[in-house]
């Protein structure tokens, strides 16, 4: 099930949300378990009880370092629980590329398991991953209440893909929150707001990257092929902070504070900026559980940059089982060492608009690597956008630029903060026309990009959130 669908707009939402709010306290939690459950259970039937496992196990590990705290043993209990969480993420994710990889060196013909992918399965591990480590940690008290841990394991909003939350994050509100009318209304809007990025323009900008990508990379001219590109970085851009911010609003509509994903990306001016604005909440993962603990920057540039390396090797994998993620972590890696190395001091000494071009000029090649599934598509790619087929300029790009030329403009205009920083200006204005222009705006603009989405949804053949598939 996904949110920008009629069957959760007209049937799940409604009716979760009603007996939600009708419920009184704890019961709460026992509807938003339950709920969560069906949610998930919709696409995924079998993998719920995957999911319930992970549930178990965790919460299990978390009583046993709570009982065995200070000794021996802690360390026994923390390093089974991760090897749980990620023997099992690993297994359904990667058994059938690592057998075929092992097939394709080996000559063997070793049976595939061809097992579906468990929707979430990333984002969730990492969830309770957190969770044991931060109670052996002595950062997170240990919960007791099982529905309790399976209401933060679980979570529709934020199940599927993210933002990532950490259980001291939802901690308190897991026990006691408020919903009131103000964070209903407040977080309808960020709903609104994060299913018109999907709907209007993630979805529009995913069919011109499907048609530009499926051309032949021999006769493509080089303007189709950027043009292709910049649609697919529009696309993850708004598709997945889309999807953050409906999850966000979900979560303020059940008195939950889910931490932001996203912060306008593509203004940063290096890439080490770039990876603090995007997918916010798995960077931080990896530099709280993986980074720090090798030892963060605090043990001389040589080692820092090993620790880089190491975490963006494994960013790329998390992202999937194929070379093409690989190969875009490695890529992030290098751009990350040089900066560390000298380009972060080029940058700094450049006028900011050139740090902006430099960093954009990364991410596209980088989009292709994740966008492509194999390296000759990559290679080929690559080569049409540095005009390697002969072929600069040609009327299917000028076709292309005329029936999307309004997209690319609106997509440009939502992707950085000027619509923010006018309504932050009017929303403090002294003036009675400012604060009139204001209100009008937060009641109406949300309202027309709801409508406008709708009879997006209606009309819509390609729908997908493409997060939902790591």
């Amino acid at each position: 099930m996904v949110f920008s669908s009629v069957l959760f707009l007209f049937r799940f939402f409604p009716l979760f949300f009603v007996c939600y709010y009708l419920l009184p306290g704890r019961m709460k939690n026992v509807i938003l378990f339950l709920g969560s459950l069906f949610f998930y259970a919709w696409g995924e039937p079998v993998y719920v009880l995957l999911m319930l496992f992970s549930t178990v196990v965790d919460y299990t590990h978390g009583r046993l370092l709570e009982r065995f705290r200070g000794k021996r043993a802690s360390k026994a209990i923390l390093l089974s629980s991760v090897m749980i969480n990620l023997g099992v993420l690993c297994f359904f994710k990667y058994a059938d590329f690592l057998i075929g990889t092992v097939n394709s060196l080996t000559g063997c013909a070793f049976p595939l398991l061809n097992l579906p992918l468990p929707i979430g399965i990333s984002f969730y591990t990492f969830q309770t991953m957190s969770y044991t480590i931060d109670v052996y940690r002595g950062e997170a008290k240990v919960q007791h209440n099982i529905l309790d841990f399976g209401v933060y394991v679980t979570m529709f909003p934020q199940l599927i893909a993210g933002p990532i939350v950490k259980y001291r994050d939802v901690e308190e509100g897991l026990h006691q929150r408020k919903v009131n009318l103000l964070a209903i209304s407040a977080g309808l809007k960020r709903f609104c707001v994060g299913m018109a990025k999907k709907v209007i323009l993630a979805n529009q900008m995913g069919e011109l990257w499907v048609l530009v990508s499926g051309l032949d990379m021999r006769n493509i001219s080089m303007s189709t092929a950027w043009l292709g590109i910049i649609a697919y970085a529009f696309q993850i851009y708004f598709d997945f902070s889309g999807y953050s911010d409906m999850a966000i609003g979900l979560g303020q509509m059940l008195g939950f504070h889910f931490p932001e994903n996203f912060n306008y990306p593509y203004i940063s001016a290096s890439v080490t900026e770039f990876w603090r604005r995007w997918h916010i909440s798995l960077g931080s993962w990896f530099r709280e559980y993986v980074y720090i603990p090798l030892g963060g920057n605090r043990k001389g540039l040589p080692r820092q940059l090993f620790n880089i390396l190491v975490v963006w090797t494994l960013t790329g994998i998390w992202h999937g089982a194929g070379w093409n993620f690989l190969l875009w972590g490695l890529w992030f890696a290098l751009a990350l060492v040089l900066e560390k190395l000298f380009m972060g001091k080029v940058l700094a000494w450049l006028p900011k608009g050139v740090g902006i071009v430099y960093t954009l000029l990364i991410m596209l090649v980088g989009w292709v690597m994740f966008g492509m599934e194999t390296i000759s598509g990559i290679g080929g790619y690559l080569g049409a956008m540095a005009g390697m087929t002969g072929n600069f300029l040609d009327r299917q790009a000028l076709y292309l630029a005329r029936q999307f030329g309004v997209l690319f403009l609106l997509s440009l205009a939502a992707s950085v903060p000027l619509a923010h920083m006018l309504a932050s200006k009017l929303e403090k204005s002294r003036t009675g026309l400012g604060i009139a222009l204001y209100r009008f705006g937060e009641k109406l603009i949300p309202a027309a990009l709801l409508l406008v989405s709708i009879a997006g949804i209606v009309e819509a053949s390609y729908n997908p959130f493409l997060y939902f598939r790591f």
